[in-house]
């Protein structure tokens, strides 16, 4: 076992049986989890984790039924083109995850015989597939001993065991290490999920419910009294005029119309020429649009 940066809490037992005790009763009944008998499928896992990439449960849903309905199984999605994974993926934004579910699709029925591996360094060479997803799918699926680190993972463990109020803005080694040394020797894929669902719902980021965390008793930051974040200052992300808003409007247009649409129809969403000829000759070379002999635009 690898050895933490910080001293772990004293009984790391009674802290696994708290959090995931509150997650026996207080875990949401979401369609691509299992429950603490039975895994759940592995391509609904993956399809998930995709799509709540900096995104929220509540978009999520509905785009994820009606994904899995369309497209139940791998082989299902990559026997249709990727324009249509696009299409479907609607207005969740970053839609270049799409494209690479899309791809992760094909090389999943081509590379796997159509299942997606169990073994975490085959996750990882999965297209789209980075460090984070590969121990998700692996952890949740596969019901494997990994640390699974997402934004509200390392918030918990940040308040809780080292006493700040967020994490740093990107995974340390250190991290990595303490996640690691705090991991069950058994059913480790129920603690990652009980950390999980207790920053998405109780240790939020800016409003958390300490009167109600399974761990208030052990948490290093409310004893501390909840010192304020002393690092870098945390922004939000911006959208309006920004090119992620044009990349929007510009792929709504090709998202609702039925057929390639004239060059005008793509003008007239954004007035700024120059960033919109810019954001749509970024989508051409992604793969997200492409152009017709015609001169008109499609996904």
């Amino acid at each position: 076992m690898p050895t933490p940066s910080a001293p772990l809490p004293d009984d790391l037992a009674g802290l696994h049986d708290a959090v995931v005790g509150w997650f026996d009763d207080h875990a949401r009944d979401l369609p691509w989890r299992g429950t603490a008998e039975v895994l759940p499928e592995p391509w609904p896992v993956l399809v998930s984790e995709l799509m709540l990439q900096q995104t929220p449960v509540v978009r999520v849903l509905p785009v994820f039924e009606a994904w899995m309905e369309r497209w139940p199984t791998p082989a299902d999605l990559a026997a249709e083109p990727s324009s249509e994974a696009v299409r479907a993926w609607g207005r969740l934004g970053y839609p270049r995850r799409a494209l690479r579910l899309h791809a992760a699709a094909v090389a999943i029925t081509t590379e796997h015989d159509g299942r997606v591996p169990d073994d975490h360094a085959a996750l990882l060479s999965l297209p789209g597939v980075g460090e984070y997803t590969a121990a998700a799918v692996a952890s949740f699926a596969f019901g494997q001993r990994h640390a699974v680190m997402d934004t509200n993972v390392r918030r918990v463990l940040a308040r809780v065991v080292l006493g700040q109020a967020y994490p740093s803005t990107s995974v340390t080694a250190a991290e990595r290490r303490l996640a690691q040394a705090l991991l069950p020797a058994d059913d480790a894929h129920r603690w990652a999920a009980a950390t999980m669902e207790l920053g998405a719902l109780v240790c939020t980021a800016r409003a958390p419910r300490c009167d109600v965390c399974p761990v208030a008793d052990r948490c290093r930051w409310l004893a501390l009294g909840r010192p304020d974040h002393d690092g870098p200052p945390r922004r939000g992300q911006a959208w309006a005029g920004t090119d992620r808003q044009c990349r929007g409007r510009l792929l709504a247009v090709l998202r609702d119309a039925t057929d390639p649409v004239p060059k005008a129809a793509l003008d007239a969403v954004w007035e700024d020429g120059a960033q919109r000829e810019r954001c749509l000759d970024a989508l051409l070379d992604e793969g997200l649009a492409q152009v017709h002999s015609d001169g008109k635009f499609s996904l």
